[in-house]
């Protein structure tokens, strides 16, 4: 089973398991895949976190693929900035995606490389059909691009006419080289893969980012910053696989990656919604009032405690004591205040920029929802995320959120037809927090693939999303695991999301009671969520999330998948 959030990607992923590839080829293909038909939502320059199991795992591993801050990025070299741009190139860290998927293949996959990348090098060659959200991203940076950053004019514009096709020759031109590089070093598919590495991270790749970082461009602080990563940040870097954290609800263990990352934050909520009880009926004010109350509990907690730093109180925060006394906080009506709590009797620390008095930043302009990309005030544009799931005949089962390096992350580098990403933009420039800009430091990311087991039962499921994947994630994992849904419609049930806490993303807004409902979930709801004093926001019937998912039942062997219908872009296959 295949499920991801482009069907092209997906089709990919499908092709590779029938050609006999595992479940960590097929995902490898999709990733690349997901390169050239979602450029708007992820890129070679990016990042992706990976839980994966294998036959006989006593419990998921984690892949990391979040790069790190450049030797020189420090809150010292960046004084006079309140906050790290959302865009350009002083916010890119290593890029950790195509490390993590050749280090994934090398170390689990079965297939050659050239079997893997060839979906994506033919598509980016020959050329796609793009989804509407693509071509709408173009037209809404086409003047930023052809002003300011140029490199990006020549490989998006002029953008194609909806129907014709979309081809990206520079990145298929750079996949084939990395492929040469590694077919040099030999026949042995693990000595060619190791070769690729190098080649990205220590040759020609590497080469091209140091020398296009040197030159300073526009980006969201309304100035031009050259970029601060290197050629020898990137040689010192690689993917490293961890343990999960975990927590189980309602018989299920549900498995997380660490506090660098949200992914804690879903296992806060469970453990406060186990504390106060049954849960409220599906669909009803009373469930999306308490599940919303213990979100902001839970992410109140992620800006005090969360970083990539060995001090997260990690045990404490999951704690069944802790978790009551947080759930007791949550009240009868809509909370407007930003509440840490105390995990092992520590003081919560806030950022400033959270806690002083500011101006009113500039609105974002929302592109339609479905957390896809927003508009800054200098016209560049806030991308999201991918997500993938593959299980396969062995038993294999991997879940992956792909990210960053939008095509409007930051000017494309020419001769390899990809950008930066802007992952360090979720630093903050004061020291001594978890989250601080610290060189070396992985910056406190969004992007949460999510397993669970239970009972010979496996399930792995995803969302794009920035802050809301773990609160749509948790609506969806309620919806199955407690109220009983299928797969395919604890996806498709109204969705609803709080905005009550800051954006991770620049300028790092808050919403006080923010509560963004899809307005089927029914008036008699969204009436009683008012009441009770959320400011409700009502988005379209089908705006929210782009979840998907893959389940296997151990005992009988049987698989199952489900997308999201939501932008009729999302597709789950298999046989």
């Amino acid at each position: 089973m295949v499920a991801s959030t482009h069907w092209l990607a997906s089709a990919a992923g499908m092709a590779v398991l029938e050609r006999g590839g595992n479940a960590f080829d097929a995902a490898a293909a999709v990733g690349f895949m997901l390169h050239v038909v979602e450029p708007h939502m992820c890129g070679p320059g990016g990042e992706v976190p990976v839980i994966f199991t294998t036959p006989g795992d006593a419990e998921p591993t984690v892949l990391c693929g979040q790069g790190v801050a450049p030797a020189a990025a420090s809150i010292e070299q960046l004084a006079g900035l309140d906050l790290v741009p959302g865009t350009g190139l002083l916010a890119a860290t290593v890029p950790g995606a195509v490390g993590a998927w050749l280090t994934l293949l090398r170390d689990h996959g079965s297939l050659p490389l050239r079997d893997i990348l060839g979906y994506a090098i033919g598509y980016a060659e020959s050329g796609h059909v793009p989804v509407p959200r693509v071509l709408e991203t173009i037209g809404a940076v086409e003047s930023l691009f052809r002003a300011e950053w140029r490199t990006s004019a020549e490989v998006w514009l002029p953008m194609p006419e909806p129907g014709g096709l979309l081809r990206n020759p520079a990145l298929a031109g750079a996949y084939r080289r990395l492929l040469a590089e590694a077919e040099a070093a030999g026949a042995g598919r693990e000595a060619q893969l190791e070769a690729a590495i190098t080649a990205w991270y220590q040759g020609f790749v590497a080469e091209a980012i140091d020398k296009f970082c040197r030159t300073p461009v526009l980006d969201d602080s309304g100035e031009h910053h050259a970029g601060l990563l290197t050629g020898q940040d990137c040689a010192t870097w690689r993917p490293g696989y961890e343990p999960p954290v975990r927590h189980t609800s309602h018989g299920w263990t549900v498995y997380k990656v660490g506090p660098w990352s949200q992914g804690p934050t879903l296992l806060q909520q469970l453990a406060m919604l186990d504390a106060l009880g049954e849960v409220p009926e599906p669909g009803s004010a009373d469930l999306v009032h308490r599940v919303t109350e213990v979100a902001k509990l839970a992410f109140a907690d992620r800006e005090a405690w969360y970083g990539d730093t060995p001090d997260v109180p990690i045990e404490a925060l999951l704690a069944p004591e802790y978790a009551r006394d947080r759930a007791a906080l949550a009240g009868e009506t809509a909370s407007l205040e930003l509440r840490p709590g105390a995990p092992g009797n520590r003081v919560a620390r806030l950022p400033r920029h959270l806690t002083e008095d500011r101006p009113d930043p500039v609105p974002l302009v929302q592109m339609g929802g479905l957390g896809e990309p927003t508009i800054s005030r200098y016209g560049t544009t806030r991308g999201d995320t991918c997500h993938v799931d593959v299980a396969d005949r062995w038993g294999n089962m991997i879940s992956a959120s792909p990210s960053g390096g939008w095509l409007q992350s930051s000017p494309t580098i020419p001769e390899l037809g990809f950008c930066l990403g802007t992952r360090a933009q979720m630093f903050w420039l004061e020291p001594g927090l978890p989250a601080s800009l610290v060189p070396g430091r992985r910056p406190r990311s969004t992007l949460s693939p999510s397993f669970a087991r239970r009972d010979g039962r496996m399930l792995a499921f995803g969302t794009p999303g920035g802050d809301q994947q773990d609160q749509w994630q948790l609506g969806f994992f309620l919806n199955h695991a407690v109220f009983g849904l299928d797969l395919q419609a604890a996806i498709d049930a109204p969705a609803w999301h709080t905005t009550a806490f800051p954006s991770s993303f620049y300028p790092r807004q808050t919403q006080p009671g923010g509560l963004v409902v899809e307005s089927r979930l029914g008036e008699p709801a969204l009436a009683g969520l008012a009441a009770r004093g959320h400011r409700v926001t009502r988005s379209d019937p089908w705006s929210l999330g782009r979840l998907s998912a893959v389940a296997r039942d151990s005992e009988t062997g049987i698989l199952r998948a489900a997308a999201n219908p939501r932008g009729m872009q999302g597709y789950a296959i298999g046989r």
